[in-house]
């Protein structure tokens, strides 16, 4: 009975073991939003966007986590999304307005909270569709609809971080309408149907050994020829531009099975 009791123990344990690194990346979201809500320059702007980096890695980690310990749940997908919510969509956007749209006013407010909106309604959805008929988590398919949360802020995060690493000026009054647009662009995004690979099931085969090599090639060229802080930005900005090449590519195919099925349903005689 005692054995047994250990047991039952051991296994609460390890189902809080996610959660607590899910509160760890809600924390270091929670610390950013104070840092640039009280930012007195940009030393300030750096580190709230270095404290997301660090929710970035506690987000990666969780879900390994949870699925290593076996330990996935429904409430783990749940403060999983709320924590997304808070550190990937709410931190970066008060980070990106503070950092650079507060020169547009209204506007930079408008657009800042469109991206927290579109995070919002991507994790939403992500929820749904991830929820078997029996509440809880199914298991990961090749692709996801619609840019990931922490991608579209990583993309945010990491142009603040090679801005800093550089000296350079891209929140300044020359770059703020690329800003808007770039934010509203990975909003957009977000609540798109576009597919992204999930990365969930990736094979040894020569097309993923050769995308590998050249996401490590490409890698070490940028931080040659730039500085190594820009590596996260052309990784994410890469992760991107793969998802747009692959619905674009498989377009035509998507539409001749869609002509099809509406063929189809016109033919069949009336009930």
């Amino acid at each position: 009975m005692a054995a047994s009791r250990r047991k039952l123990d051991l296994r609460k344990t390890l189902f809080l073991l996610p959660n607590m690194i899910t509160l760890s990346s809600i924390f270091c979201g929670f610390d950013s939003i104070r840092l640039s809500a009280t930012s007195t320059g940009d030393d300030d702007y750096y580190r709230a966007s270095l404290l997301l980096v660090y929710a970035l890695f506690f987000d990666m980690l969780d879900g390994r986590v949870a699925r290593l310990t076996k330990t996935q749940s429904a409430f783990g997908l749940q403060i999983d999304s709320l924590a997304d919510v808070i550190s990937f969509a709410v931190a970066p956007a008060l980070l990106v307005y503070k950092w650079s749209l507060v020169q547009k006013g209204t506007l930079g407010i408008v657009i800042a909270f469109t991206f927290v909106g579109a995070g919002a309604v991507r994790l939403a959805r992500f929820n749904v569709l991830s929820m078997g008929d029996s509440g809880k988590p199914t298991k990961p398919g090749k692709y996801i609809i619609g840019l990931p949360v922490p991608g579209a802020a990583g993309i945010l995060i990491s142009l603040v971080v090679a801005n800093h690493a550089i000296n350079g000026d891209l929140s300044g009054p020359k770059y703020v309408y690329p800003m808007m647009v770039l934010t509203c662009f990975l909003a957009f995004l977000m609540v798109s149907t576009i597919r992204f690979r999930s990365f969930k099931d990736l094979k040894l085969n020569a097309r993923t050994v050769g995308l590998v090599l050249f996401a490590v090639a490409s890698s070490a060229i940028v931080s040659l020829q730039t500085k190594p802080a820009f590596v996260l930005v052309w990784l994410l900005a890469f992760y991107v531009v793969i998802g747009l090449v692959e619905t674009l590519i498989a377009l035509p195919s998507g539409l001749a099975k869609r002509r099809r099925e509406a063929t189809e349903r016109s033919s069949l005689p009336p009930s």
